[in-house]
């Protein structure tokens, strides 16, 4: 059941005596994990269980010649070796695109390559084994003949005339294009009293998960179906049957413990589809493990950007346009089904969106490459509009002599302005700029951190400090990819029922990856029951035992899922509260649930526990009154419809120090305000900010994929791909405003993308402001002692 907007009940009358809403309490299932009884996809063991390995090319570009397989198949505990286009009779390809993304093209890719490959790890035959070492060692005896082709690299070069298409039927390499103009931009930029201009240039990074991806796939012939372990349940259920020729109710998908996925292992991958094809090709059950290397060459890339910015302001800092022009590459196709045209199609849509700026033109090309697949990262788009948009607004406030808070105080839209759209076309329900800018600046003692620095640059310690603005997309409804005929679905449901000892199952269809999915469904569920978080159990992960939904993506589970558990649990209470009244000759408006017992309303005086309502329901119903049929279970799903995003704001600071004798930078302190309407658990809101801030400050200072002229990946690995570590971490402080959503009766929005989506443009800003003095601007992340000294002419 769909709620509208306006039907539903004041969240005051969810405050009940044992209510868990905006408190901290354990993950339940915290005590597990730290025993080491968590279920990995790794900790998986079937009977007659084989390990794929894929046969990777070295080559960027190059066209299969020739593929022996010979040697490798002699070998004992070899299974197969499968090509490209043996897998092709078992799996149909793919194409990575969107109706609503007008013009995005891209070509069909196949589970595994058939003629050519097009980046450097796209797999080209599987060696299937009883182990992964035995798969290893088969995999170095196949032989392969390639003819190696002109790689494209350069993205800004993807589009020359002299440059080669990748996929000739394609046409040229530019899979999408966008333009946007809002108001009249050149009359806005001419009436400006000083125009600022930049280009933007950022990293090419990926996710780095404590677990690899991995995936196990069984089929059983005697049912005919198939049973994967992977993240995504529904979403996969639904693509893995459409390519494998089956009807959804042929796969059941499982997704139990996942250590991290950061949106990295949302998507459908060629290894994990081929990995699908070759347990029904062989008939059994088939595991595949990325190893770290693998990792780095196949998990989806992100945020490799080449932005020009402008920004007209007046002298007494009033801003009047915004102008961009982005150019992203994204590998040879757009990833399926969630295509790698969001990211760039989010810059276009948040620069500039939290000023009141109504002048702004966009454009964004993206095109094809021979690298690794980009698509969707934590903060899809983000932290690239972000990064922009507060540079810009820095960059300007230099130019006319302001205080960077200042002009900020001048121009973020009005929190009593709302609701209101911004010039990229976005509908904003409610959000708080000015209260958070306000409460930022008391949490890091704005006026004193000035002081301190201009103290110690007169003794040569140059340190910076960075402020951004952010908005992050959460909640999205089928406006993100269902308008778009992707076969990922907006909404979640839950199902919730008395067992009988009194206790609550609830099978949710958000999931669990680290988010503590399982903790909120739990608190409200018990508050609105009336129970102890104990006597509740979640389910989650699985499609034969769960309510059709997306699952968790986009910083939904709170806002989606979250309301579908509040109204089941809702529509459950009533039942009960039915049921009791009947067995107690009351009305059920007399009665409450409180603290696992039937109370009086008036007086809280218990009346009956449920452990013995359940009984009497379960084991003794010819007791009950005449016509009386308990219905102890419930089901509602729940969706958006107001508003297509729930979209949450917040500000971030960076406190820094420069070392310009070596361009070090040493990261001192940093804050976080955000804006996620209703908390539900306080910690968990505040670990997903400061992890989303950790990988943020990631991209900032150290990660980048780095590819050679040839599309060779130069540092796939721990050594010489750098992580944010914990020595190198500052304390990150975070507080909160409160606007819940009217969209929902919960009132809570998204929290899982707000670190990152500001990290990165607070330390850009910061390390600006630290070189203020030498009178150098960088534009350019990550931000490494190389990027700093070249900056300042030293090297």
């Amino acid at each position: 059941m769909s709620v509208a907007r306006g039907q539903f009940e004041p969240l005051s009358r969810l405050d009940r005596p044992n209510s868990y809403i905006g408190k901290t309490v354990p993950r339940p299932n915290l005590d597990r994990l730290m025993q080491g009884r968590g279920v990995y996809v790794s900790d998986i063991e079937l009977p007659r269980m084989a390990h794929v390995v894929f046969l990777r090319s070295p080559y960027a570009h190059a066209r299969i010649l020739a593929i022996d397989a010979g040697a490798a198949q002699q070998m004992r505990g070899v299974i197969a070796v499968v090509t490209g286009r043996e897998l092709a009779v078992v799996i149909t390809p793919w194409v990575g695109v969107l109706s609503h993304l007008k013009g995005l093209k891209s070509a069909p890719q196949h589970a595994i390559a058939v003629d050519r490959v097009c980046w450097q790890g796209e797999a080209l035959a599987a060696v299937v084994a009883t182990s992964r070492a035995l798969a290893e060692d088969a995999a170095e005896l196949v032989s392969v003949e390639y003819e190696e082709l002109e790689a494209v690299t350069d993205m800004r070069t993807a589009l020359d005339p002299q440059t080669p298409v990748i996929h000739p039927a394609l046409g040229d390499n530019l899979a999408f294009e966008r333009f946007h103009v809002a108001g009249d931009v050149d009359k806005a930029f001419a009436a400006a009293d000083e125009v600022v201009e930049a280009e933007f240039i950022f990293g090419r990074h990926t996710g780095v998960t404590l677990e690899p991806r991995a995936v196990v796939a069984d089929w059983n012939s005697a049912e005919d179906r198939l049973t994967i372990g992977t993240q995504a349940p529904h979403m996969v259920q639904s693509i893995a049957a459409l390519h494998l020729g089956l009807r959804e109710r042929q796969v059941r998908v499982l997704c139990k413990d996942v250590g991290g996925s950061f949106g990295i292992k949302v998507h459908i991958y060629a290894d994990e589809m081929a990995t699908y094809a070759l347990s029904k090709l062989l008939r059994r059950p088939i595991k595949f493990v990325a190893d770290r290397v693998e990792s780095f060459n196949t998990d989806i890339h992100a945020r490799d950007h080449r932005c020009t910015g402008r920004i007209g302001v007046m002298r007494d800092g009033t801003i009047t346009a915004f102008e961009i022009d982005d150019l992203t590459g994204i590998g040879p196709y757009s990833m399926y089904p969630r295509t790698s045209a969001i990211e760039a199609n989010q810059v276009v849509n948040l620069v500039g969106g939290p000023y009141v700026a109504k002048a702004y033109r966009a454009r964004t090309r993206v095109v094809f490459q021979n690298k690794n697949v980009m698509c969707q990262y934590r903060a899809v788009g983000h932290p690239i509009a972000c990064a922009v948009t507060e540079g810009l607004v820095d960059l300007a406030a230099v130019r006319i002599g302001m205080d960077p808070v200042e002009l900020r105080r001048r121009n973020l839209i009005a929190d009593d302005a709302y609701p209101c759209t911004s010039p990229a076309g976005l509908r904003f329900e409610k959000l708080s700029h000015q209260d958070s800018l306000r409460k930022l600046v008391e949490m890091m003692d704005y006026a004193r951190l000035r002081s301190e620095q201009e103290s110690l640059r007169s003794r040569n310690i140059y340190r910076g400090i960075g402020i951004a603005s952010f908005i992050e997309v959460t909640n999205p409804s089928a406006a993100f990819y269902g308008i778009g005929g992707a076969r990922i679905s907006s909404q979640d449901g839950v199902t919730i029922r008395l067992d009988a000892q009194g206790s609550v199952i609830c099978q949710t269809s958000i999931t669990e990856q680290g988010q503590g999915s399982e903790a909120l469904t739990a608190q409200i569920v018990a508050t609105v029951l009336g129970l102890s978080m104990e006597r509740v159990r979640v389910i989650l992960g699985d499609t034969d035992n769960t309510p059709y939904g997306g699952g968790t993506w986009a910083s939904r589970g709170a806002g989606i899922g979250g309301e579908a558990a509040l109204q089941a649990a809702k529509a459950l209470r009533k039942n009960i509260l039915d049921v009791a009244a009947a067995i107690l000759q009351a009305s059920a408006e007399e009665l409450d649930v409180a603290d696992n017992t039937i109370v009086s309303a008036s007086d809280r005086a218990p009346r009956i526990e449920l452990t013995e309502l359940a009984r009497i329901v379960y084991f003794r119903p010819d007791t009950l009154p005449s016509g009386i049929q308990p219905e102890l279970m419930a089901t509602r799903h729940f969706v958006p419809r107001e508003f297509p995003f729930a979209f949450i704001n917040g500000v971030q600071a960076s406190w820094l120090e420069v070392d310009v004798a070596t361009g070090f930078i040493q990261l001192l302190k940093h804050w976080v305000v955000e804006d996620c309407g209703t908390i539900i658990n306080p910690q968990l809101v505040e670990e997903q900010i400061r992890g989303g801030v950790v990988q943020g400050l990631g991209a900032a200072l150290f990660e980048k994929c780095v590819y050679d002229e040839r599309g060779q990946l130069t540092n796939a690995n721990m050594a010489d791909y750098l992580v944010p570590m914990a020595a190198e971490m500052p304390d990150i402080e975070v507080g909160h405003v409160v606007s819940p959503t009217l969209e929902s009766e919960l009132g809570a929005k998204g929290a899982g993308e707000a670190g990152t989506a500001g990290a990165a443009a607070a330390v850009i800003n910061a390390v600006n402001d630290a070189l203020r003095p030498f009178g150098t601007v960088v534009t350019e992340i990550p931000l490494t002692p190389q990027v700093i000294l070249t900056a300042l002419g030293r090297i």
